[in-house]
């Protein structure tokens, strides 16, 4: 009897472990080309679920795209899986808070913001002419980032490898 005990126990507490760790992942696919070389459209990127403090300068994220500068639903709360209904663009993080405003996005901000505020980021595409990113619509909240890429799957280069992101 106890040694089902204990299995059952055993068995309750690897699938919450699973549970747990699938909720900390999700699956991305690139649709548009402003992160162009590094991913492609068609291209599938592992995010791992991150809060904002753990964001890298330099890293690639995902982020909840604003709607006319705005972002209408509240953000996805840590731990819960993102629900439908919501558009997720990719970028890199070019500066967090306290870091200087890179001068190409001054005129979103404001010409006399020269920090980038608490809790907030900088986000560019790659692929500048080809992106809407702060340049458009100003910092983004740590609270929109869903997460970081930790993974490139690049079905479009057909080589089928994942690669590490940096």
């Amino acid at each position: 009897m106890v040694a089902v005990l204990l299995a059952l126990a055993t068995g309750c507490l690897l699938a919450a472990l699973v549970i747990r760790y699938r909720r900390g992942w999700v699956l991305v696919t690139v649709d548009g080309r402003s992160m162009v070389p590094a991913l492609e459209p068609g291209d599938r990127v592992l995010v791992r679920r991150v809060p904002p403090a753990r964001v890298r300068i330099g890293q690639v994220v995902v982020v909840e795209e604003p709607v006319g500068g705005a972002w209408l639903t509240p953000p996805v709360p840590w731990g819960a899986t993102p629900t439908a209904g919501r558009r997720w663009i990719v970028k890199r993080a070019v500066a967090g808070p306290g870091d200087p405003v890179p001068v190409e996005v001054t005129p979103a901000v404001g010409g006399d913001t020269t920090r980038v505020p608490p809790g907030h980021f900088v986000l560019l595409g790659d692929n500048r002419p080809g992106s809407c990113d702060s340049r458009t619509y100003g910092f983004v909240p740590g609270d929109r980032i869903l997460g970081s890429v930790h993974r490139f799957l690049s079905p479009s280069r057909g080589d089928g490898r994942a690669t590490r992101s940096p």
